[in-house]
Order: C-alpha cells, then structure tokens, then sequence
C-alpha cells in the first residue's frame, strides 16, 4: 500500500473531524460519506449512542485515513462519485493491519446487487437509507464487540505461540526453531495440496503441538540420558495438557487432534490413544512427519542435530517397524529430497 503524507491526500475543503463530547467512548467509528446531511445526521446518533465519529467525504484519501485513525467500524457509503468503495474494502480487509475492522455499507439503493457486491468485497453489513436508529446502534454495537474479542484472541494466540518457543528449552529463546517448523509443515501442505485452512492449523499446530511440556517438571525435560518409564508417561501427558490449554482457541479447534494424536503410529503403538492406521486423524500425520523429521535435524539438549539424509533413513527405518504412514512418508521423501537438493531416492 502506498505510504502517503497528509498533504498529498488532504484538501483543504471537505474534512472535518467530530469526535464526542466526553472522554470515555464506547468506540471510536469512522464514517465516509459524500452527503453532508446524511453525515450530520449519523454524527448526532453515534455521539448520543457514546460513540466517537470521525466524519470525512469523497475528497479525502478513505485508506490513509482508516490509518491515521485505527477505527473500530467503518460507515462506508456504497456510491462515492470519486472513489471505488468496492476497493476500498477489498484493500482495508486483504491488509493484516486493518482487516478485522468492520466495514458497513451504506446506501440508499435497495436493489439485490448492491447487497451482493458489498458482501464480495468483504464488506460486514450493509444499511439502507434512511437508516433505523435501532438498527443501525444494534449492529455498530455487536461488531464492535465481535472486532473487540477477534482481537483478544489475537493476543492470546500470540501469547500461547511465544509459550510455545521456548517449550524445548526455557534457557533459550528456540521461536526462531518453531517458526522454521511452522514454515517447514506450510511447504510440506502446499506439496500435498492441502486447502488453506488445512495448511492455516498445520503452522497453528506447529506452534503449540508440544505447548502442554509448559507443565512438565525441568529435570525431564532436560535430562541427557534414558528416561525411566514413570518419566516417560508423565511426558506423554504433554499432549492431553496441550489440547486442555489449546481448546479456548474456539476458531482454531481443528488444531486440536493434531495436537492430540501427533505421537500415534501407524501400527497402534503410539500415545495418547493407541490408534490404528487411518482412524488417526490426516493432518496429524501430515504433522507427524515433518516434526519427527524437523526433531531430529535440529540440536536437543540431550542430542546433536543429524543430516537430513541421516534423518530420512531414521524415518525409513520406524516405517518400516511399521510406526509411520508408508505412503505418506514417500511423499515426504520426495519433497525433502526437493527442499533440500539431496538424492533420497534409494531410501524409498
């Protein structure tokens, strides 16, 4: 997006800004409209509903003001005679900076189209003038408060991933570990041509597969040697704790199998279930496969990294102990012998 300064963009006529008389406001609301009655109008309502309104018109730039800004919903007239307002959402809802601000469309068209075209451009509602007071303070309100809580849990996942970068080894900061593995199961997805949302809970899972070893006492987690069998199955407890920390996440609750069963086998002999071939859940063997692989080339406390065709024959080798997808792992052979420019082909 162009950077653009206030002067570029600002004329001297047709910006004005009303922002509400008391310091405690219940939203700030940005409203873009080219009639000058029908911004009066509206203005007076949000402000006596406690709202903040910053009014503009057609002669201001609507992007580099949604910057300046940072509003909490956006009244957006439909027909602006020198600006695309269709674009303007497109471009406000594909930015990571500004898309979880609600766009509401107004207009006084009642046609199907007009309806139809704000919703395909990302837009969150559209109001029909003249607007219903009511109406128009019951939806300002409930997608204030929806925006409000997509970012609450915006800031909860980021918590949740930092957690997660330091499960390995509290002593150091490994985000930048996780983040190779997130980008590393990403590729692996595309490869298999998973969808978007797919390939989306994959780098989530990435993230927070191992999120429950937060609870786990230091002295196994950073022992060197053999763990005993009471060490082990306290750390196989790590994955029923990761899903109980991760189920909050309610638009993620797809992570939580991979989170789950991403120490399953093939066979039955994994943890926490024991299941059986494909009764495990896809993505977690997508999964799988990519952080045994990703475990193994990387340092550990109590191990040095291996090569990745040192790590491809270990993986062979538990397929054929009968621990992995035999079909999937040929796949995975092939596009690490692509990401990595090695010649695997002997091992398949």
């Amino acid at each position: 997006m162009k950077n653009l300064e206030p002067e570029d963009k600002f004329s001297s006529s047709g910006y004005e800004m009303v922002k509400a008389l008391h310091n405690h406001t219940k939203g700030k609301i940005l409203l873009v409209d080219d009639n000058p009655f029908s911004r009066l109008n509206l203005v007076d309502l949000l402000n006596f509903e406690g709202y903040e309104v910053v009014e503009i018109d057609e002669h201001v730039d609507v992007i580099y003001c949604v910057n300046q800004v940072n509003p909490d919903l956006i009244l957006l007239e439909l027909n602006l005679p020198k600006q695309n307002p269709l674009e303007i959402c497109k471009n406000l809802k594909e930015s990571e900076v500004t898309a979880l601000i609600p766009i509401v469309f107004i207009t006084v068209r009642r046609d199907r189209e007009s309806r139809l075209q704000s919703l395909n451009a990302g837009g969150d509602d559209l109001l029909v003038k003249p607007i219903d007071r009511l109406e128009l303070t019951s939806r300002v309100k409930s997608l204030i408060r929806q925006k409000h809580l997509n970012e609450n849990l915006d800031k909860t996942e980021e918590v949740l991933f930092r957690l997660a970068g330091i499960m390995e080894n509290p002593y150091l900061d490994n985000y930048s570990s996780v983040s190779k593995l997130a980008v590393l199961t990403q590729e692996f997805g595309k490869y298999l041509q998973l969808n978007e949302r797919q390939i989306q809970s994959l780098i989530y899972a990435a993230y927070l597969h191992d999120v429950g070893t937060v609870v786990l006492p230091e002295s196994i987690m950073l022992k060197k040697g053999e763990l005993t069998e009471l060490e082990r199955e306290i750390v196989n407890q790590h994955v029923l704790i990761g899903e109980k920390i991760c189920q909050p996440l309610k638009n993620r609750l797809d992570i939580l199998p991979i989170i789950r069963h991403h120490h399953e086998r093939w066979d039955g002999s994994g943890y926490p279930d024991g299941l059986i071939g494909s009764d495990i859940p896809w993505l977690a063997q997508v999964f799988q496969i990519v952080d045994i692989y990703h475990a193994i080339t990387n340092e550990r406390p109590y191990k040095q990294a291996l090569s990745p065709l040192e790590a491809m024959k270990i993986i062979a080798e538990e397929t054929a102990k009968g621990w992995r997808n035999p079909e999937l792992v040929k796949e995975f052979i092939t596009f690490i012998s692509q990401t990595e420019s090695i010649a695997l082909n002997h091992i398949a």
